[in-house]
């Protein structure tokens, strides 16, 4: 169990400029996030659209954005806890929380932030019985998030999907050479992906480097092993199969790219005031109804709430005062400038300007 000052929920940019502004109140935080990188939607949904509407920058896209936002925050060393969904908040006897996450992992803290946007991002699963079993281990056969080609030197690999993720995951496999086969595995020969993406799929489908297979996978094939059963085939539908039977196709890993879904989670089950699936808070201190507990960017709501990046920094520099107040009681909570503080510059690794 790690103690700590705060703990922020999501890492979406709210969620790292919130990191920042506790920072500059020299408050303590670690950071957690379902996704296995940092940046919520801006990474994972659009990381190469372009944003117009971020002060001082005319236009970047999501990836850029975050990069920036972890860069800002690098002075503060904040500890990520990515890949990870908090299962459940208990408040102690001593007034602070205790968070616990999917990964067995337990924090407890004087104040949280719910940075968690519209929900944690997780991973649209594959409706096969007995598939999650092969999530786990050291050498996991069945991987939602992310792909290190070289670990799958030698095998044969499956990706499941027919939008932008699948069909980019499929082009990096075949660019790497470390496959036996890349298989791409989808329940229609039609695809929503970009032109590009799409053009250069066909492309390696036309010429038999990447193997293309519609159907839907409706059981699966295990032999047992020294270390647990592995996975070896989906039993499938196809156009081409009798109603009622299968045909297998043999996988060594299988990577869906299903897209992912957002949910709230056990954050509904916290006995927070609610309205229409987003958490009420005062626009003073970005509080919820729950003392120590603050909520910013597009999980929250108040009158004339705005769902937009800029809006969710404001709403994350007025929580970062208000935490101040309560986790450092016996200090007086003044406003500086990152300007001319050199308490702030002190904080930043910064050097102040030299006087006179």
């Amino acid at each position: 169990m790690v103690e700590t000052d705060a703990v922020v929920i999501g890492a979406g940019p709210v969620g790292l400029f919130q990191v920042f502004q506790l920072g500059l109140q020299d408050i303590r935080a670690h950071l957690i996030d379902a996704l296995p990188h940092p940046g919520g939607q801006c990474a994972e949904l659009y990381p190469d659209k372009p944003i117009y509407d971020i002060a001082g920058l005319p236009v970047c896209t999501g990836s850029e954005l975050t990069k920036r936002l972890l860069q800002q925050i690098a002075p503060f060393a904040t500890p990520m806890h990515l890949g990870q969904q908090v299962q459940s908040l208990q408040r102690q006897p001593d007034g602070r929380l205790l968070l616990s996450t999917t990964a067995g992992r337990q924090w407890l803290t004087r104040a949280v932030f719910l940075a968690a946007g519209v929900g944690a991002f997780v991973p649209r699963k594959v409706a096969v019985p007995g598939l999650d079993a092969f999530e786990a281990g050291p050498h996991p056969q069945v991987r939602y998030f992310g792909v290190d080609a070289a670990t799958l030197s030698g095998q044969h690999a499956v990706i499941m999907g027919g939008e932008d993720a699948a069909l980019e995951t499929a082009l990096q496999l075949l660019r790497s050479q470390h496959c036996a086969s890349v298989t791409l595995l989808h329940r229609s020969d039609r695809f929503k992906a970009e032109a590009a993406l799409e053009q250069a799929a066909r492309e390696a489908i036309g010429q038999g480097a990447l193997r293309f297979v519609v159907g839907q996978p409706l059981a699966l094939e295990s032999t047992p092993g020294p270390q647990g059963p592995r996975l070896q085939a989906l039993r499938l539908a196809t156009p081409d199969t009798p109603e009622g039977q299968t045909q297998p196709l043999p996988v060594d890993v299988l990577l869906p790219r299903l897209g992912l879904s957002p949910q709230l989670g056990p954050i509904a089950e916290w006995g927070l005031a609610m309205e229409r699936k987003q958490i009420v808070v005062d626009t003073a201190r970005f509080a919820t109804s729950e003392a120590g507990i603050f909520a910013v960017g597009d999980v929250c709501t108040y009158p004339g709430k705005r769902k937009l990046i800029v809006c969710g920094f404001h709403e994350a520099t007025l929580a970062a005062f208000a935490a101040a107040e309560l986790i450092h009681p016996e200090r007086r909570v003044l406003l500086q400038y990152t300007t001319t503080s050199p308490r702030l510059h002190a904080l930043l690794g910064v050097a102040s300007p030299a006087r006179g």
